[in-house]
Protein backbone atom coordinates (compact mmCIF):
# COMPACT_ATOMS: atom_id res chain seq x y z
CA UNK A 1 0.00 0.00 0.00
CA UNK A 2 1.89 3.11 -1.01
CA UNK A 3 2.52 6.02 1.58
CA UNK A 4 -0.24 8.80 1.36
CA UNK A 5 1.36 11.23 -1.32
CA UNK A 6 0.90 15.25 -1.11
CA UNK A 7 0.92 18.14 -3.36
CA UNK A 8 1.06 21.62 -1.61
CA UNK A 9 1.05 24.60 -3.43
CA UNK A 10 2.96 22.26 -6.23
CA UNK A 11 5.40 20.70 -4.97
CA UNK A 12 5.01 16.44 -4.28
CA UNK A 13 5.84 15.35 -1.00
CA UNK A 14 4.61 12.34 1.26
CA UNK A 15 2.14 13.60 3.32
CA UNK A 16 4.14 13.33 6.81
CA UNK A 17 5.96 15.64 5.52
CA UNK A 18 4.03 18.88 4.14
CA UNK A 19 4.69 21.94 6.52
CA UNK A 20 1.67 24.78 6.84
CA UNK A 21 2.28 28.17 8.24
CA UNK A 22 0.83 28.37 11.95
CA UNK A 23 -0.45 32.23 10.51
CA UNK A 24 -2.66 30.86 7.62
CA UNK A 25 -5.70 31.36 7.81
CA UNK A 26 -7.24 28.11 7.67
CA UNK A 27 -5.67 26.99 10.44
CA UNK A 28 -6.19 30.96 12.43
CA UNK A 29 -10.24 30.77 11.46
CA UNK A 30 -11.19 27.84 8.97
CA UNK A 31 -11.21 30.35 6.50
CA UNK A 32 -10.91 27.77 3.66
CA UNK A 33 -12.90 25.06 1.56
CA UNK A 34 -12.47 21.60 0.53
CA UNK A 35 -13.65 19.13 -1.37
CA UNK A 36 -13.28 14.54 -0.72
CA UNK A 37 -13.22 12.28 -4.04
CA UNK A 38 -13.27 8.67 -4.36
CA UNK A 39 -11.33 7.57 -7.11
CA UNK A 40 -11.53 4.18 -8.91
CA UNK A 41 -9.08 2.44 -10.32
CA UNK A 42 -7.40 5.24 -10.83
CA UNK A 43 -10.06 7.66 -12.42
CA UNK A 44 -11.80 10.44 -9.99
CA UNK A 45 -15.39 9.56 -10.07
CA UNK A 46 -17.89 12.28 -10.23
CA UNK A 47 -14.94 14.89 -11.01
CA UNK A 48 -16.50 17.80 -12.81
CA UNK A 49 -18.99 17.93 -10.13
CA UNK A 50 -16.61 17.74 -7.29
CA UNK A 51 -14.65 21.15 -9.15
CA UNK A 52 -18.04 22.75 -9.69
CA UNK A 53 -19.18 22.46 -6.39
CA UNK A 54 -15.00 24.11 -5.34
CA UNK A 55 -15.73 27.10 -7.37
CA UNK A 56 -19.07 27.57 -6.19
CA UNK A 57 -17.82 27.42 -2.27
CA UNK A 58 -14.46 29.87 -2.96
CA UNK A 59 -17.03 32.42 -4.96
CA UNK A 60 -19.17 32.38 -2.03
CA UNK A 61 -16.78 32.93 0.79
CA UNK A 62 -14.85 35.28 -1.83
CA UNK A 63 -11.05 33.36 -1.95
CA UNK A 64 -9.74 34.34 -5.49
CA UNK A 65 -6.55 33.66 -7.18
CA UNK A 66 -6.64 30.09 -7.44
CA UNK A 67 -6.37 28.25 -11.09
CA UNK A 68 -8.79 25.55 -10.38
CA UNK A 69 -7.69 23.77 -13.73
CA UNK A 70 -4.00 23.92 -12.29
CA UNK A 71 -5.30 22.36 -9.36
CA UNK A 72 -6.91 19.38 -11.68
CA UNK A 73 -3.75 18.95 -13.43
CA UNK A 74 -1.67 18.61 -9.73
CA UNK A 75 -4.64 15.93 -8.65
CA UNK A 76 -4.18 13.54 -11.71
CA UNK A 77 -0.07 14.05 -11.18
CA UNK A 78 -0.03 13.32 -7.69
CA UNK A 79 -2.50 10.31 -8.63
CA UNK A 80 -0.43 9.11 -11.40
CA UNK A 81 2.88 9.66 -9.33
CA UNK A 82 1.40 7.52 -6.23
CA UNK A 83 0.52 4.66 -8.44
CA UNK A 84 -2.85 5.06 -6.81
CA UNK A 85 -6.03 2.42 -7.74
CA UNK A 86 -8.49 2.80 -5.08
CA UNK A 87 -8.16 5.37 -3.33
CA UNK A 88 -9.52 9.13 -2.05
CA UNK A 89 -8.48 12.56 -3.05
CA UNK A 90 -8.67 15.42 -0.23
CA UNK A 91 -8.51 18.85 -1.46
CA UNK A 92 -8.30 22.13 1.01
CA UNK A 93 -7.29 25.48 -0.04
CA UNK A 94 -7.46 28.57 2.65
CA UNK A 95 -7.10 32.50 1.75
CA UNK A 96 -3.59 31.65 2.66
CA UNK A 97 -1.13 32.88 5.42
CA UNK A 98 -0.96 36.80 6.48
CA UNK A 99 0.73 38.42 9.62
CA UNK A 100 -0.65 40.18 11.94
CA UNK A 101 -3.70 38.34 12.61
CA UNK A 102 -6.81 40.28 11.77
CA UNK A 103 -10.13 38.93 10.81
CA UNK A 104 -10.95 41.32 7.87
CA UNK A 105 -9.65 39.62 4.50
CA UNK A 106 -5.87 40.74 4.05
CA UNK A 107 -4.76 42.25 0.56
CA UNK A 108 -1.53 40.58 0.31
CA UNK A 109 -2.27 36.74 1.10
CA UNK A 110 -1.69 34.03 -1.52
CA UNK A 111 -4.16 30.85 -1.42
CA UNK A 112 -2.88 27.66 -0.09
CA UNK A 113 -3.76 24.94 -2.50
CA UNK A 114 -3.13 21.70 -0.62
CA UNK A 115 -4.34 17.54 -1.70
CA UNK A 116 -3.32 14.77 -0.71
CA UNK A 117 -4.22 11.17 -2.20
CA UNK A 118 -4.55 8.35 0.17
CA UNK A 119 -5.07 4.63 -0.44
CA UNK A 120 -9.09 3.60 0.61
CA UNK A 121 -10.26 0.23 2.01
CA UNK A 122 -13.27 -0.65 1.26
CA UNK A 123 -14.13 -3.43 3.08
CA UNK A 124 -15.87 -2.01 5.87
CA UNK A 125 -17.49 0.12 4.22
CA UNK A 126 -18.95 -3.20 1.74
CA UNK A 127 -20.04 -4.51 4.68
CA UNK A 128 -22.01 -1.99 6.21
CA UNK A 129 -23.48 -1.17 2.46
CA UNK A 130 -24.99 -5.39 2.78
CA UNK A 131 -26.40 -5.10 6.28
CA UNK A 132 -26.96 -1.72 7.00
CA UNK A 133 -25.85 0.61 10.38
CA UNK A 134 -27.58 2.29 13.10
CA UNK A 135 -27.35 6.62 13.57
CA UNK A 136 -28.47 8.65 16.22
CA UNK A 137 -30.28 12.15 15.83
CA UNK A 138 -28.37 15.33 17.31
CA UNK A 139 -29.61 18.91 17.51
CA UNK A 140 -28.27 20.75 14.38
CA UNK A 141 -25.71 23.72 15.75
CA UNK A 142 -24.11 24.56 12.14
CA UNK A 143 -24.14 27.37 11.15
CA UNK A 144 -26.38 29.31 8.37
CA UNK A 145 -24.49 28.61 5.14
CA UNK A 146 -24.31 24.81 4.78
CA UNK A 147 -24.05 24.85 0.98
CA UNK A 148 -20.84 25.93 1.38
CA UNK A 149 -17.74 22.98 2.36
CA UNK A 150 -16.45 24.93 4.49
CA UNK A 151 -13.32 23.43 6.70
CA UNK A 152 -15.57 24.44 9.60
CA UNK A 153 -16.69 21.35 11.03
CA UNK A 154 -16.75 21.56 14.57
CA UNK A 155 -20.67 21.30 14.70
CA UNK A 156 -20.33 18.06 12.89
CA UNK A 157 -17.12 16.75 14.53
CA UNK A 158 -19.20 17.10 17.90
CA UNK A 159 -22.37 15.23 16.67
CA UNK A 160 -20.43 12.77 14.54
CA UNK A 161 -18.37 11.69 18.19
CA UNK A 162 -21.81 11.58 19.81
CA UNK A 163 -22.63 8.98 17.08
CA UNK A 164 -19.27 7.41 17.82
CA UNK A 165 -19.51 7.31 21.56
CA UNK A 166 -23.36 5.72 21.05
CA UNK A 167 -22.07 2.92 18.33
CA UNK A 168 -23.64 4.47 15.93
CA UNK A 169 -22.36 4.88 12.17
CA UNK A 170 -23.61 8.35 11.75
CA UNK A 171 -25.65 11.37 13.60
CA UNK A 172 -28.59 12.89 11.95
CA UNK A 173 -29.03 16.57 12.55
CA UNK A 174 -32.06 17.99 13.17
CA UNK A 175 -33.68 21.87 13.93
CA UNK A 176 -35.42 22.89 16.87
CA UNK A 177 -38.94 22.27 15.54
CA UNK A 178 -37.53 18.46 14.50
CA UNK A 179 -37.32 18.83 10.73
CA UNK A 180 -34.43 16.68 9.76
CA UNK A 181 -31.57 18.30 7.95
CA UNK A 182 -28.45 15.86 6.75
CA UNK A 183 -26.29 14.13 8.38
CA UNK A 184 -22.91 15.10 10.35
CA UNK A 185 -20.78 14.17 6.57
CA UNK A 186 -23.54 12.63 4.67
CA UNK A 187 -26.89 13.58 2.84
CA UNK A 188 -30.07 10.91 3.63
CA UNK A 189 -32.91 9.70 1.90
CA UNK A 190 -36.04 7.59 3.11
CA UNK A 191 -39.24 5.51 1.51
CA UNK A 192 -42.52 6.74 2.53
CA UNK A 193 -45.53 5.38 1.02
CA UNK A 194 -43.74 3.69 -1.75
CA UNK A 195 -41.96 7.35 -2.69
CA UNK A 196 -38.49 8.18 -1.97
CA UNK A 197 -37.63 11.34 -0.40
CA UNK A 198 -34.84 13.48 0.37
CA UNK A 199 -34.87 17.07 1.77
CA UNK A 200 -34.97 19.87 -0.26
CA UNK A 201 -31.91 21.59 -2.04
CA UNK A 202 -32.45 25.09 -1.32
CA UNK A 203 -33.21 24.16 1.91
CA UNK A 204 -29.54 24.92 3.13
CA UNK A 205 -27.73 21.88 2.52
CA UNK A 206 -24.60 20.97 1.53
CA UNK A 207 -25.55 19.86 -2.37
CA UNK A 208 -23.87 16.61 -1.93
CA UNK A 209 -22.29 14.93 -4.87
CA UNK A 210 -23.47 11.50 -4.76
CA UNK A 211 -27.06 12.58 -3.48
CA UNK A 212 -27.36 14.46 -6.73
CA UNK A 213 -25.95 10.76 -8.16
CA UNK A 214 -28.80 8.57 -6.90
CA UNK A 215 -31.00 11.60 -7.99
CA UNK A 216 -29.69 11.22 -11.74
CA UNK A 217 -29.90 7.45 -11.09
CA UNK A 218 -33.76 7.19 -9.81
CA UNK A 219 -35.16 6.77 -13.28
CA UNK A 220 -32.42 4.43 -14.16
CA UNK A 221 -33.62 2.15 -10.88
CA UNK A 222 -37.69 2.97 -11.51
CA UNK A 223 -38.13 4.56 -8.66
CA UNK A 224 -40.07 8.40 -7.87
CA UNK A 225 -38.14 10.45 -5.99
CA UNK A 226 -39.54 14.33 -4.70
CA UNK A 227 -38.44 16.27 -2.15
CA UNK A 228 -39.87 17.14 1.00
CA UNK A 229 -39.19 17.48 4.79
CA UNK A 230 -39.23 14.75 7.20
CA UNK A 231 -39.70 16.04 11.04
CA UNK A 232 -38.08 13.70 13.94
CA UNK A 233 -41.65 12.21 15.47
CA UNK A 234 -42.59 11.14 11.49
CA UNK A 235 -39.25 8.86 11.22
CA UNK A 236 -40.97 5.52 12.71
CA UNK A 237 -43.04 5.61 9.76
CA UNK A 238 -40.51 5.17 7.17
CA UNK A 239 -40.43 2.62 5.40
CA UNK A 240 -36.98 2.82 4.47
CA UNK A 241 -34.10 5.21 4.98
CA UNK A 242 -30.52 5.35 3.95
CA UNK A 243 -27.22 7.70 3.62
CA UNK A 244 -25.42 8.50 0.56
CA UNK A 245 -21.84 10.16 0.11
CA UNK A 246 -18.58 9.63 -1.22
CA UNK A 247 -17.15 6.56 0.29
CA UNK A 248 -20.11 5.93 1.82
CA UNK A 249 -21.97 5.74 -1.37
CA UNK A 250 -25.42 4.29 -0.56
CA UNK A 251 -25.49 3.08 2.57
CA UNK A 252 -28.66 1.64 4.08
CA UNK A 253 -30.14 2.70 7.83
CA UNK A 254 -31.28 -0.07 9.65
CA UNK A 255 -31.98 1.57 13.37
CA UNK A 256 -32.78 5.03 14.10
CA UNK A 257 -32.20 6.13 17.97
CA UNK A 258 -32.39 2.63 18.73
CA UNK A 259 -35.05 1.64 16.83
CA UNK A 260 -35.28 -0.91 14.07
CA UNK A 261 -36.70 1.08 10.34
CA UNK A 262 -39.25 -0.96 9.47
CA UNK A 263 -38.79 -4.62 9.54
CA UNK A 264 -35.04 -3.34 10.18
CA UNK A 265 -32.92 -5.11 6.79
CA UNK A 266 -32.44 -2.54 4.08
CA UNK A 267 -35.72 -2.26 1.81
CA UNK A 268 -36.33 -2.90 -2.18
CA UNK A 269 -35.52 0.80 -3.20
CA UNK A 270 -32.09 1.04 -1.04
CA UNK A 271 -31.30 -2.35 -3.07
CA UNK A 272 -32.24 -0.75 -6.51
CA UNK A 273 -30.09 2.23 -5.96
CA UNK A 274 -27.15 0.41 -4.49
CA UNK A 275 -27.76 -1.86 -8.27
CA UNK A 276 -27.70 1.89 -9.90
CA UNK A 277 -24.67 3.01 -8.29
CA UNK A 278 -22.56 -0.35 -9.14
CA UNK A 279 -23.98 0.12 -12.89
CA UNK A 280 -22.62 3.40 -13.14
CA UNK A 281 -19.24 3.07 -11.78
CA UNK A 282 -18.67 0.25 -13.57
CA UNK A 283 -19.92 2.11 -16.98
CA UNK A 284 -17.31 4.82 -15.75
CA UNK A 285 -14.63 1.68 -15.68
CA UNK A 286 -15.16 0.47 -19.03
Amino acid sequence: MPAALANINGQTMPLIDVKVSALDRGFLFGDGVYEVLRVYCGKPWMEPEHFDRLIRSLALIRIGGVDVDRLRRRMHKTIAAGGFGDCVVYMQVTRGAVYPRRHAFPADAAPTELLWVEDYDDTKTAQQRQVGVSVISQPDLRWQRCGIKSTNLLANVLANQAAAEAGAAEAILYLPDGTLTEASHSSFFWVTHGNLCTTPHDANILPGITRIEVLRLTERAGVTVRECFLKRDDVAAVAEFFLTGTTSEVLPVTRIDGRPVANGHPGPVTRKLQAAHAEAVAEFLR
